[in-house]
């Protein structure tokens, strides 16, 4: 009789150490995805894949080109951009990463950024660094909270590279020349 009681206390012990070795959790946690979603960066399809005439035209600050007047170079093909007409240059990051890799800026002319951070809820800023992204800080940017635009008044920077960077995520660098 004591062997019979025995058999599904054992089968019932065996069923739970199965279920508690397992390879896979029994659950899982995955957060809801941000109410936000996530702009494209595929080309607008108009003149240039880097910039455009009006900043509606690419879909707004998200498209990471500035305003190039007509009979002006174009930015460099590897997605850097230069100032538009207006002494702005557009700046944005998505993804925790600023969108253009490279920039040219004017020397000895005062401009201004406008920073379109595109991450939901992820704070960055810009911040101007001498020669590279580790040399002497000479601007730095409000940090804030995306998505949202500011906008940052630059003062005229002599000829040279520069790096613009990100205080908070440091990983996040443009190579910037100034000329």
């Amino acid at each position: 009789m004591r062997t019979a009681l025995r058999i599904p206390l054992v089968l019932g012990t065996v069923l739970v150490l199965a279920a508690c070795s397992s390879s896979t959790p029994g659950w899982t946690y995955a957060p809801a995805p941000p109410s936000t979603p996530v702009p494209s960066t595929a080309a607008s399809g108009g003149p240039s894949a880097g910039a455009s005439a009006s900043p509606a035209a690419s879909g707004g600050p998200s498209a990471g080109a500035s305003a190039v007047p007509s009979g002006a170079a174009s930015p460099a093909a590897s997605g850097g951009a230069s100032p538009g007409a207006a002494g702005v240059v557009r700046v944005s990051a998505v993804g925790i990463a600023f969108e253009q890799p490279t920039l040219a800026v004017p020397a000895a002319t005062a401009f201004q950024i406008e920073f379109a951070n595109n991450d939901a809820g992820v704070p960055h800023n810009v911040a101007v660094r001498q020669g590279s992204a580790t040399g002497a800080e000479l601007y730095k940017g409000e940090i804030f909270n995306g998505v949202a635009t500011k906008t940052y008044a630059i003062e005229a920077l002599p000829a040279g590279p520069y790096a613009f960077i990100c205080t908070v995520h440091p990983n996040m660098v443009i190579e910037v020349s100034a000329s």
